[in-house]
């Protein structure tokens, strides 16, 4: 199975200070460009925290060895091919999404809203899979490699929620910055949204990020107890309010589901490695 994702312990550590290497400011323009939302210089260097002459200087070296590609016309940055190979490399370790996807499928089928998979990266949220319903709404954090703070969206907090104590108290507190994008949300909604989540056993967000819309969802929880991810759906608010209750149960079959799924597929990688390392050592 792959490594867990970035730890939170990691982020904290070095989201406060000003990344002072070239490989430190290149990861986090490529992770902020991993967001479809992202793609002029001004947005790279919000994103990042570094100043455009800095994220200019970075990108050209990026898009020289084909990381990054950037339209004439339109003078916007996208991810470029060399990425899709390592990408494709590490999902051939272990990809989440063949065994989420079936649960995707049969929510939307069943409640016929736009049904999401998020996956923790750090003190953030990475939306990895979505699976549109007849009443999807038209919202930039449903895209497929968009990363919002850990909180902001129903299925960023369940990941948040089901974090150990300690830890989502010190996320809250380096995310704090960044919510005043959204000015609903403070670090003190969030923690007690994240304590009721915890009580009822799912997640609900509704009018905080969106107005009139909002999301329910569950987490998936790796053998530690952990999130590894969460699935959520998102919708009108009165299409949640009216069928909270069926929902919650679906969303927490599903992801009963996908932990033993999961469990399996770690069972499995553990038992291939072993056996490759058996036969290197006989070799």
């Amino acid at each position: 199975m792959a490594a867990r994702p970035r730890s939170v312990a990691s982020v904290l550590a070095n989201s406060a200070t000003e990344p002072t290497s070239s490989v430190e400011r290149a990861c986090r323009i490529l992770r902020a460009l991993s967001d479809p939302g992202i793609a002029r210089l001004t947005d790279i260097a919000l994103a990042t925290g570094l100043d455009k002459t800095t994220v200019l200087r970075v990108v050209e070296v990026l898009m020289r060895d084909g990381f990054v590609v950037r339209d004439a016309q339109t003078k916007r940055y996208s991810l470029g091919a060399e990425l899709l190979v390592l990408g494709a490399a590490a999902l051939a370790r272990f990809d989440p999404r063949p065994l989420v996807r079936p649960s995707l499928l049969r929510l939307t089928g069943t409640f016929e809203d736009s049904v999401i998979l998020s996956i923790p990266s750090g003190i953030e949220s990475l939306c990895v899979d979505v699976e549109e319903g007849r009443f999807p709404i038209r919202a930039n954090y449903l895209s497929v490699g968009s990363r919002r703070p850990l909180g902001v969206g129903a299925g960023s907090l369940a990941l948040l929620a089901w974090m150990p104590e300690a830890e989502r108290q010190a996320a809250l507190a380096v995310i704090a910055p960044q919510l005043q994008r959204y000015p609903r949300i403070t670090p003190e909604l969030l923690e007690t949204r994240a304590l009721e989540a915890r009580e009822r056993g799912y997640a609900v967000l509704l009018d905080v990020v969106v107005e009139r819309m909002g999301g329910i969802a569950a987490p998936i929880l790796g053998a530690d107890g952990r999130p590894v991810a969460a699935i959520s759906i998102a919708a009108l608010n009165d299409r949640i309010t009216s069928r909270e209750a069926e929902l919650a149960k679906a969303l927490k079959r599903e992801c009963a589901t996908c932990e033993v799924l999961w469990s399996g597929a770690a069972h499995q990688s553990s038992l291939a490695t072993r056996s490759a390392g058996h036969r290197t050592r006989v070799h």
